[in-house]
């Protein structure tokens, strides 16, 4: 059998944990190969050896057969092997053609050549229906977009080996829809693609294969037509999952959270990202803001835990106006925030995992005396919630936030969150980017919050999350409400319709 890929028996370590542990990957040419497995199973380790990021302890790489040594990203490019990274690596003041000539530059008397990088770039765009502006600022485009640029820059570099990392965690369901298109058109092409993923349905509608990795170890590969869901989820994770959320009926009780007439006025578009929104959050109950990104909801959460400041409108929670008050004061006064952007806002990378469970808490008598830390107080806390929340690091509570999977990270970030004991936990995309197991174990922990009668605002854009969790569902369009919905009377399409602003609620 011809491979265009063999990466055989590898082995990569990292102080205190074996990322890759004797691995063994195929991957035939043509064919789309599914790399699965939980937050932290080596599932990037082993990608971004073969991409030369980092050199393995043991094993070898063939390419087309032929033993090779990749030793940088330079490397892997010559040999056509391109990589789309789960955190997009481009640079937000550069234009859209830039970044994709980025490094492979043509020049004349030392001056940039663009007509013809152009040119090419424009005719990829129209041969994989990837369409995006090649002038636009990377800044000034959604999520979706950028991501079709990353692909361009592997196209652009006549890449022949594709690796997606987790391609649709940030993109919404029509976006994944149109991605998965893609992968399918450049396989139909003779490209070879490894898809790291952890969602089961996307691997059933592309792939041909799948190969599972459990805590750094090579579990084994499958054909995907003949393997079903449920049994690809019990390699993963090496038990069964459930895939239902087990929930009684909410029992709604005081308000705790009321919204009333808010507006956020965009300074830079000259146009409300919010308009005009009003709602409440009761004690006991999930209520779910749904929609597809960037209809202002990002603005609206930003507006009440006090990152940004509305035009109009208040917020009251307890019965206390905050709409002005300070990020600290809101804390303190019961609000929790697990962020939309673990790294841009929930969590200080280069800082220890203890430290970042204290962020909100640090001043308090329980961590400091006399403006001195109580750092014994620091690492209990830290060991105490690492082994309620079952979050996995290499060095325990020293470990440096940067080096744990995005799994583990959120992990640390939702435990901060919960174990404050606040009234209002705000939880924006909580389980974005994650494996079963931890979403299964994130809905848990939010099911168990509101029977212990905390009001819980979600804000999701996976629609099966919407309709899973929550207990009423209000759907934004272009900073709207344009209706409120029972979750046991309306369907994932009728959603689907409203979000996409084709109807709307009068």
């Amino acid at each position: 059998m011809d491979y265009i890929i063999e990466m055989l028996n590898i082995t990569k370590e990292f102080p205190g944990i074996k990322a890759n542990d004797d691995v063994t990957l195929q991957l035939k040419k043509g064919e789309i190969h599914a790399l699965l497995g939980e937050n932290g199973a080596g599932k990037s380790t082993l990608m971004s050896v073969l991409f030369g990021l980092y050199q393995p302890e043991k094993g070898e790489i063939k390419v087309r057969g032929k033993k090779v040594q990749i030793d940088s990203p330079n490397d892997a490019n010559e040999l056509g092997i391109g990589m789309v990274h789960q955190h997009f690596k481009l640079v937000h003041n550069f234009t859209v053609a830039e970044n994709i000539i980025l490094g492979f530059e043509d020049t004349t008397y030392g001056f940039l050549e663009f007509d013809e990088p152009i040119q090419k770039i424009k005719e990829l765009s129209n041969q994989y229906s990837l369409k995006v502006d090649v002038n636009s600022l990377i800044s000034n485009i959604s999520v979706g977009q950028q991501q079709r640029v990353e692909i361009l820059k592997m196209l652009y570099r006549d890449a022949e080996i594709l690796i997606f990392d987790e391609p649709t965690a940030v993109l919404t369901p029509q976006e994944i829809e149109e991605i998965m298109g893609i992968m399918k058109e450049l396989a139909a092409e003779g490209k070879s693609i490894v898809l790291i993923t952890h969602k089961l349905k996307e691997i059933k509608q592309v792939a041909d294969r799948c190969s599972v990795l459990r805590k750094g170890k090579y579990i084994g590969t499958v054909d995907v037509a003949d393997t079903s869901v449920e049994k690809m989820a019990e390699m993963m994770v090496g038990r069964e999952v459930s895939f239902e959320i087990d929930k009684e009926a909410a029992t709604p009780k005081e308000t705790v959270l009321q919204v009333k007439n808010l507006s956020v006025f965009n300074e830079l578009l000259q146009k409300d990202d919010v308009t005009d929104i009003s709602f409440e959050v009761k004690k006991g109950e999930i209520l779910c803001i749904g929609g597809i990104e960037g209809n202002g909801q990002t603005q609206l959460v930003e507006a009440i835990t006090g990152l940004i400041e509305p035009s109009n409108g208040e917020i009251i929670l307890n019965g206390e106006d905050i709409t002005h008050n300070s990020i600290r004061k809101r804390n303190i006064a019961g609000v929790s925030h697990i962020p939309e952007d673990r790294h841009k806002y929930g969590l200080v990378l280069d800082y220890s995992l203890e430290k970042n469970l204290i962020f909100q808490t640090y001043f308090t008598p329980k961590f400091q005396k006399n403006g001195f830390l109580k750092f014994d107080a620091i690492r209990d806390n830290a060991k105490r919630l690492i082994k309620q929340f079952d979050i996995r690091s290499g060095k325990g509570a020293t470990t440096m936030a940067r080096s744990m999977s995005g799994g583990n990270q959120q992990k640390a970030i939702v435990a901060r969150e919960i174990d404050r004991d606040t009234e209002l936990l705000i939880a924006v995309q909580p389980t974005r980017g994650l494996d079963v197991g931890a979403i299964e174990y994130i809905h848990k922990q939010l099911i168990e919050q509101r029977d212990n009668d905390k009001a819980i605002l979600l804000i999701s854009l996976e629609l099966e999350e919407v309709m899973n969790l929550s207990d009423r569902i209000i759907v934004m369009y272009e900073g709207e409400n344009v209706g409120e919905f029972d979750p046991e009377k309306v369907t994932e399409n009728e959603l689907g319709l409203y979000m996409a602003g084709s109807k709307k609620k009068e």
